[in-house]
Formats: structure tokens, sequence, C-alpha cells
């Protein structure tokens, strides 16, 4: 049997634990700490007199001051190597009343390191902090300062060296996460060796673990023309196969009777083999073995990309971790539909003649295993993490659709930023020898115009954020369309009129008029462009006005393309004066372990305020 995970000595896995990268590693998170709780108006940041701005803690005896700038759409540029905390003396002890410093009144000792953990704890009143979520809330924070510290470990590349590097090294080289979570690499589950196994930032090689289902209480759905045995044949080698059947055999068993499902080790090792005890000893599953594929774990974590041969599909697996808001397990019931979910998308696209124009490509799921175990199935409410921990699905592979000369890159990587702060997207925009707002031009129209269109046509919505979004770019790094991915669990069709398949039926949502174009300026506008528009700023490589305007009249070309819209660009109007404020982080805050109802996403919205619609000027 393959080893659970590659062996490492209790030294080795934490030598990426210095006092020096913890301390890197806490400056950084504190930074992104203060720029989205600011952002999100957790905290209020007050300006001083040197030009700094200021935070107290719960008990008024912690101050932060750090320097910043604030750009559109209220984000926080902090500088990381401005912010300082310090004791703040009483009037007695020679302060002033405020807690300004007065001559004197503050002595070196006053000045503290900086701590990611005991800034949370120290705002846990402001930031609404539950004893129950608090706890786990620290938890994840401490991994992500630990993944913080082993990606500060690992030899890097700079941007421009990334930026010509192959897909699969791109993937691995991203080191921040989702950009609006602060505490966005948990993975709560993962043991240390289990981090250096299966972490994305780790590229270790991974080989799948396979078991068989029996057939009575599994279910394999698939596009439509897809048979299981032609799947089986495209992911499975002739011998790998007999492999698995000889296993069969030797237990007394038919291989006819049995459904083979890919499974994350992890879950093998640490869920399926305990919880499912009973179905194995019922030889109803039955561990065959690993896969001959290597893999590599995606910024997903439960997404693998075959290595060993990469126009085999993707696979995605059950993985019940808890990471950013939610144990990352997979629904068998929900897998059901999946096939026929991206089988309706991908003809709607190859039928349209804008969304076929901007070259947009949907990265089909063609086919979905589950698995039921019955007892758990009568015990448990549907959402239940207790049936979703068996189950997978197979989606396609993105290099059998690259043309000559053309390379693949995650959309994360334009907000990736090397450890001198050199930015990939600036490196692209360098490298591809146009003007920066041609560059940016060129990307809107692979990314943000398809989106406009499913929105303005179909009332058709995604989770367009960098990790579900795959470019394609030229030799010279200019994109040229755009791949979409995740699709069945992270469209929604809001129209009653949309026609829809009864089999697709589950992806329209509910939505409140005035909440559905807040899916654009959310998702795309806040959530992406916000950190895009920050990073080429700051850089100097292309200012404020240029980034909005080069958006504006992305959208507005759009708009006059399609004249027959009209009345739905007047409707959900996306050159408003504002829009409201959709806080990711306070859902995270208020419950990390079931951050959003699935069932109701649009009733879970903590909603405050509004932010300046950048592009509501340039109308």
């Amino acid at each position: 049997m393959t080893p659970r995970h590659t062996p490492l000595s209790a030294e080795a896995a934490v030598a990426h634990l210095t006092p020096e990268r913890w301390e890197h590693a806490n400056r950084l998170l504190v930074r992104k700490t203060l720029a989205e709780f600011a952002h999100e108006r957790l905290l209020e940041p007050r300006p001083t007199a040197d030009g700094h701005y200021r935070i107290r803690s719960d008990e008024g005896d912690i101050e932060y001051s750090f320097a910043a700038t604030v750009l559109s759409l209220e984000h926080w540029h902090v500088d990381a190597s401005s912010i300082a905390r310090r004791r703040v003396r009483t009037p007695e002890a020679g302060g002033s009343a405020d807690g300004s410093a007065q001559a004197g009144g503050v002595a070196a000792s006053d000045s503290l390191p900086l701590d990611a953990l005991e800034l949370i704890t120290e705002l846990r009143e402001t930031l609404g902090l539950s004893p129950q979520v608090l706890p786990v809330y620290l938890e994840e924070i401490s991994s992500t300062l630990s993944g913080t510290a082993f990606k500060l470990a690992q030899e890097q590349l700079d941007a421009p060296e990334l930026a010509r590097a192959d897909f699969q090294r791109v993937e691995a080289g991203m080191t921040e996460g989702h950009p609006c979570f602060v505490a966005n690499n948990g993975r709560l589950g993962f043991d240390l060796a289990e981090y250096h196994a299966y972490a994305p930032e780790a590229g270790a090689p991974v080989r799948l673990a396979w078991l068989a289902a029996d057939r009575r209480y599994a279910t394999f759905t698939a596009s439509a023309g897809l048979m299981e045995e032609e799947l089986l044949r495209e992911e499975l080698d002739p011998q790998t196969r007999e492999r698995f059947d000889d296993r069969l055999r030797e237990l007394g068993l038919r291989p006819a009777d049995y459904q083979l499902i890919p499974v994350h080790p992890w879950q093998w090792w640490n869920k399926l083999s305990v919880t499912f005890a009973a179905e194995v000893a019922r030889r109803r599953l039955v561990f065959l073995g690993h896969g001959d594929d290597e893999h590599q774990a995606q910024q997903s974590i439960r997404t693998f990309f075959n290595t060993s041969r990469p126009s085999r599909h993707y696979v995605k697996t059950a993985l019940s971790v808890l990471n950013m808001g939610f144990l990352r397990g997979l629904s068998a019931a929900y897998m059901k539909a999946t096939p026929a979910i991206n089988d309706w998308l991908h003809e709607l696209v190859a039928q349209d003649p804008v969304l076929r124009a901007s070259g947009l490509a949907i990265l089909r799921e063609r086919a979905a295993v589950g698995y039921h175990p019955e007892v758990y199935e009568a015990a448990c409410e549907k959402s239940s993490p207790y049936l979703k921990m068996l189950a997978a699905l197979w989606r396609e592979s993105p290099v059998p659709l690259l043309g000559a000369g053309e390379r693949l890159v995650t959309m994360a990587s334009l907000l990736h930023t090397d450890r001198h702060g050199g930015s990939f997207a600036v490196a692209l925009i360098r490298e591809s020898g146009l003007e920066p707002a041609d560059w940016l031009r060129r990307y809107l129209d692979t990314y943000l115009t398809p989106l406009l269109h499913c929105f303005y046509a179909y009332e058709l919505v995604f989770m367009p954020h960098g990790e579900n979004v795959i470019l394609v770019l030229d030799q010279h790094g200019v994109p040229q369309r755009a791949l979409f991915k995740d699709i069945a669990e992270e469209i929604a069709v809001m129209s009653p009129e949309t026609p829809l398949p009864p089999e697709v039926e589950r992806i329209r949502a509910e939505v409140p008029a005035d909440m559905k174009v807040l899916s654009l300026f959310t998702d795309v506008f806040d959530c992406f462009f916000r950190f895009l528009n920050g990073l080429l700023a700051v850089d100097g490589i292309l200012d404020e006005d240029t980034f909005w305007t080069t958006v504006a009249d992305c959208v507005t070309d759009y708009q006059k393309s399609a004249p027959h819209l009209a009345e739905r660009f007047e409707r959900y109007d996306l050159f408003c004066p504002d829009f409201a404020l959709s806080a990711l982080n306070r859902l995270q805050l208020r419950d990390n372990q079931q951050m959003v109802d699935l069932q109701d996403p649009a009733g879970a919205l903590q909603l405050v305020g509004t932010l300046a619609n950048p592009i509501a000027p340039y109308a």
C-alpha cells in the first residue's frame, strides 16, 4: 500500500517556523487584517498629526499606527513596513488623555511586536467574535500564518520569472489565497506532514486513492453521450484498471457490481475508513489502492491536475477539512445534476454569438459520482457534512484547448506579488509590449465582457474570482480568452423567464431585483478589480482614472453592441452612483464553520452601507 504521506521528521516538518519568518508572516497578515477590516468598516482608522492612521484595542491600552493610502472602493493600501504596535500610556503614566504620545511619554519598552493572533483577541468585541467562534478563528489565523511562513521558506521565482513559468508552477507559486478573507488558509484537519503532502503551495505529487463502491449505494452521471466505461478508459491505464479488478476478485467480488470513485488520500485515512467503517466492513466500500498518475493539488485544495497526463481530466474530490467558512465536502446528491448543468451551459455558450466572439470557454464537469450511506442519509439533514464525504467529479483539462504559442495562468496570478513586492500583472504588461491601458482592455474583453453578457442576456451569474478563472495568454503575455470553471456549484440563474431543463432547475435562484446586479459589483468590482487597480496604481504603471475609464469603456462598448437589452441596462444600472458593500469577512467572523446557507446565499449577506461606484463618473 502506498504510504499515507511522505515521511517527515518532526524537525523537518516545522523547519519553516523560525522567529524571522514568523515575524515576517505576522507583519504581512496584520497588514491585511488592518486593510480588509477597515474596508469592511469593522475598524475605523483615525488620522494622526503625522499623516498616519491609528486604531485602538477594545480595552484602549494597545494602539496600532500605520501609513496608508485609501484608493477607490475604499481600498486601504497599508504600508506593511510602517505598522507599529505600542502600549498606550495612561495620563498618570505620562501620556495624554486621548492616548497620543507626549514628549517623553512613551518609553522604548512600550513598543510591542506585531502578532496577528493578539490583534484578533485585542479586537474581539469590535469584530463581534463569539466565545464559540473565537478559538476556531484563532486556529485558522495560526494555520494561515504557518502557511505564509512555509511559503517564505521556499525558493520563489520573482514576478517576471513566474510570469514566464508553466501553468502548474504558477499555480503552486501563488502566496496570498483569497484576496478578501483574512483567515484564508486554515485547512483545519491537516497535520503538518499532510500539509507538506497536500497543500497547493507545496506542489508535491499526489497519487489519488481509489475506492470501489457497491452500485446499489452509488450514483454515476455523465454528459450526454459519455459512457462510464469510456471515461474510465480515458482516465485509467489498462494495467491500473486490471489491478483494481484483481483486488475485487481476490475478495470474491464481481467488478461489474462496483463503481470506481477517486478519493483524496487524506479523506480515506481520516474520514472514510473511520466514519464509513461499517460500509468498509460489509464490502460496500473497498479500498483498491492508488492510481499510477501523479497529480498536483490546485489552489482550491480539493481539486487535482494530472501532471503525468495533462490532457486528462481534473479530479475534484470531497475533503472534509475546514477552510474559509466551510467543510470542503462534496454532496453526493448535488453531484447527480452536475453533468447536466454543465451540458446546458456549454450549449448556451456554443450557441451565443457574443460569448463565442469573446472566446469564452467553460471547463465542463463531464462526469460525477457519489456514494449514499444509508444510515447517515436517514439521520441527517441535506446540508449535513456527513452527506458530503464521498463524491467526486471529472472536469475537462484546459491543456487540449491551447493553440500554438499559447499558455495558461490562473487569474489569481494577476493579484500576486513576489517577496520583493514585484507584481505578476505588471510583469505581464511589460512583457506584452502594449500600453498598460491596452493590455487591461484586452483582459477586460476576455473576462468582463462575457460576464456582462451572461448577466444581461440571461441573468446568469458566476463566482468569477481568481481561482475560478484561467486565462489563456499568447506568447507575449497578452490575454486571448478566459476559461471558466467550477460551474455546477457556483452558477445561478436569477431570472424566472430563462428556460432551464428540469434536471438543471436547481441553479435557479430567487434574488430580489435590487440585489441582482450586486453580484457583479461584489464579485468582480470589489473582490477583484479593487485589488488589481490598487496594485497597478501603487506600482505607478496605471493611474486609477485610466483603470476605471477602461473598465467603463468596456461596459459602454458592450451595451452599445446590444441595444435590444437597453431596458435591462437601465434596470440593472452598472453606472449607478453607489452600491451596497457586501462584507465577506463579517460572514466568517459570524460563523466560520457554516459561513453561508447554501440554500439561501443572498439572505446570508452582510451589507454594510455603500461604496462609491468608481465607473459612475464615466457613464
